[in-house]
């Protein structure tokens, strides 16, 4: 596309051309210097800097097309809204911006100050008229994973259009019925949006798609247990990234020749780091587009990140749903069984995680865990309490960490990581 239909396409969303020409151009830098300045880095990574270059471009283009079409766009910020079920609809879902400072003043006039960025992210990109994907969309599905955004989408449904799924709690049986009555509203919502019921052979083919996306994901952590490390962590971050944005089934098959370049890599005793450098598992808090700020600290400061135990990392691809029950009721249910085994610091108790983040910690021979929490998020600044004393039982060196996403904690932040990397040594 050319500069100029980048321009109409974005006037005719009603962006404010000026403070998106502003934003992209703080990304191409940001990206340019965390990401094109790595070495050893895959020829693979290449779809990689395509799909972020054009992630305000031909991704919206073809957002637009499927629109024109007759598809509707569904817009998500949490793991729990079932793709499987808005593709068996006919519809795109798609990933919203809320991983940078945007918009936050505009922001705090809807929500209180101590707010959690992610939240006073999106509700910034939408007041800011710079994110192309909210203005996309014909429906935006929340979730009630905390306090925060539960009351922040009550304004925010003022903004645009909106369906709120309710997550519940606790894993108890009366907690698995009312997720699986959650399902059939989103179902009948997704139903009256596109005007096309969704049928067993429609679901069974969307759960194929998105299980195939996984196993590609699963593929990809499973190699990062080599050493030395064939992939940085930043762009293994940005492939769990991507897969929020971009077409399933195209993203499957460029992450599956990522892979096929990793084994032939790791074939050869490749990597982006010498083997025997400290690795390290991050945990915690998503990290959306573009926080990047962590990893690339992390990265830099000696270490590399081996996997990420985040809903954008291990806890939104390890579990697959089961593709043999037939008929739509048996289905829904192993889409409920599928979606409670989510480990969110939402749940209470939650001793899952600490075994799933030590377990993963053991099959990626990580040498210690960094836990990354996002200031004013208090399900994971409690979690991260105990996932210390998990760590700590488990023998692995810890440390955790509390910012947002400015940079004015870069320095400090660094001097903490250098320090915890020299104890691994």
């Amino acid at each position: 596309m050319s500069d100029a239909a980048h321009k109409a396409m974005w006037e005719a969303l009603d962006l404010d051309i000026e403070a998106h020409d502003a934003l992209l151009a703080v990304l191409g830098k940001f990206y340019g210097d965390i990401y094109m300045a790595q070495e050893g880095r895959l020829k693979g990574a290449e779809y990689l800097d395509f799909v972020l270059s054009e992630v305000h471009g031909l991704r919206i283009k073809e957002l637009q097309d499927a629109k024109a079409a007759g598809k509707k766009i569904v817009g998500t910020f949490c793991v729990f809204v079932p793709e499987e079920l808005t593709l068996a609809a006919g519809a795109v879902q798609v990933g919203l911006c809320a991983g940078a400072k945007a918009g936050t003043e505009l922001a705090e006039t809807l929500v209180p100050r101590n707010t959690c960025d992610l939240i006073k992210s999106f509700i910034g990109f939408k007041l800011a008229r710079i994110c192309p994907y909210t203005e996309s969309c014909d429906l935006v599905v929340g979730e009630t994973t905390c306090d925060g955004k539960k009351k922040a989408y009550e304004a925010f449904a003022e903004l645009a259009p909106m369906h709120i799924m309710e997550v519940p709690q606790c894993k108890a049986p009366a907690d698995r019925a009312l997720f699986r009555a959650e399902l059939v509203r989103y179902k009948e919502a997704l139903e009256k949006l596109t005007g096309k019921a969704i049928t067993a052979e429609a679901l069974a083919e969307a759960t194929r798609t998105v299980n195939a996306k996984r196993r590609a994901l699963q593929r990809l952590s499973a190699l990062r247990a080599a050493d030395p490390a064939p992939i940085s962590g930043r762009d293994a971050l940005l492939v769990n990234q991507i897969s929020f944005y971009d077409d399933p089934i195209r993203f499957t098959a460029k992450l599956n020749e990522l892979c096929d370049e990793i084994e032939g890599r790791i074939a050869k005793g490749e990597g982006v780091a010498p083997a025997k450098t400290p690795r390290l598992l991050l945990a915690g808090c998503p990290m959306a587009v573009p926080n990047w700020k962590l990893p690339y600290l992390i990265e830099s400061s000696g270490a590399v990140i081996v996997g990420e135990e985040s809903c954008i990392g291990e806890r939104n691809t390890r579990d697959l749903t089961d593709e043999t029950p037939a008929g739509l009721e048996a289905m829904l249910d192993a889409l409920c069984d599928r979606y409670m085994k989510i480990d969110c610091a939402c749940f209470t108790p939650n001793d899952e995680r600490l075994e799933h983040i030590a377990a993963m910690a053991q099959s990626l021979k990580a040498d210690g865990v960094i836990h990354y929490g996002l200031l004013f998020c208090q399900p994971y600044a409690h979690e991260a309490m105990k996932v210390g004393k998990a760590m700590a039982a488990a023998g692995l060196p810890y440390l955790a960490i509390e910012t947002d996403y400015g940079m004015e904690d870069a320095g400090q932040l660094k001097t903490r990581v250098e320090a915890f990397v020299e104890t691994l040594a």
